[in-house]
């Protein structure tokens, strides 16, 4: 399959799950963090699967009617939830490859971090995008609820604060924990995240319903 068929696939998913009106928050997270597991856990896989689960939910609100609020929110914090799962499942791949100095560097282990860090942003910005593209009342929905977000705070962005402080608690690995090629290491870090958020998704199943 594609990677373009795979995000059609996302964005096909999440759009009949906010049509379908049950379990709208479940069903999103769900699909959100399935996306996120077929491909390494970096920020690139990341903005991509938040921009086509934001398409999703754009195409599934332009049916809602009277329940377009609702179902927006619903969808957003499971959007929201997902990314915060991603963020610990970072944090849980950096504090495992802290105790290999002989295969990443500082280097590999900071730029992990500020993927974490970044996250928040993505989630709000993948929004944004969407409402500039909706109509007038979905755009309001949406620029009302990253307003509201900035103010008061995201799933993703406290887990992030969490991890990031946590992550402060590891010994520097110093210049000389320096492996040969730096891209392979960084691969192989995001790829451990990946299946530490697969372990994470599995445990969130079955999970309560919510519409």
């Amino acid at each position: 399959m594609t990677e373009i068929n795979q995000h059609q696939n996302i964005k096909n998913a999440i759009r009949d799950a906010v049509q379908s009106n049950f379990d709208v928050h479940d069903k999103i997270r769900t699909i959100t963090l399935k996306a996120l597991t077929a491909r390494k856990l970096d920020s690139e896989n990341i903005k991509n699967v938040a921009e086509e689960v934001s398409k999703g939910i754009n195409e599934g609100m332009t049916s809602q009617g009277e329940y377009t609020i609702e179902a927006f929110t619903h969808a957003a914090s499971a959007l929201d939830d997902a990314l915060a799962a991603a963020a610990e499942a970072s944090k849980l791949a950096i504090e495992e490859a802290s105790s290999k100095v002989n295969a990443y560097s500082q280097q590999d282990i900071n730029d992990a971090s500020k993927d974490i860090q970044n996250m928040e942003e993505l989630f709000l910005d993948a929004l944004e995008k969407f409402a500039k593209g909706g109509n007038q009342m979905i755009a309001e929905i949406v620029n009302d609820f990253i307003s509201h977000a900035r103010k008061s705070g995201t799933a993703v962005g406290k887990q992030a604060i969490t991890a990031l402080e946590a992550l402060k608690e590891l010994p520097d690995l110093g210049r000389e924990a320096i492996v040969s090629s730096t891209v392979a290491a960084t691969i192989t870090l995001a790829q451990i995240g990946s299946g530490i958020l697969l372990g994470i998704a599995e445990s969130l199943q079955p999970s309560h319903s919510k519409k």
